[in-house]
């Protein structure tokens, strides 16, 4: 299983990514060995995930959130709530 989430940085800035475990991914963010972009933007916390099947299934649904305009990561972000 592959989980597809979302963080919010610091800035207010939204991070997308995939992992295969999410809670140990975040906490690799915040102690500064995770993507560069989150390097600078620290603390990070998790808003949002979604489990699936396989890695290609991540890869792709990663995609397809970070092409989507922020209002619209804000509302899939609600929607989970």
């Amino acid at each position: 299983m592959w989980t597809v989430y979302i963080a919010r940085c610091a800035d207010d800035s939204l991070y997308t990514g995939i992992a295969r475990d999410v809670d140990e991914r975040i906490e690799s963010h915040n102690a500064g060995r995770g993507a560069k972009y989150t390097r600078s933007r620290l603390p990070i916390e998790l808003v949002y995930s979604e489990v699936v099947d396989d890695r290609a299934t991540a890869l792709r649904r990663e995609f397809a959130i970070k092409r989507l305009e922020r209002d619209a990561k804000k509302k899939l972000i609600e929607s989970c709530r």
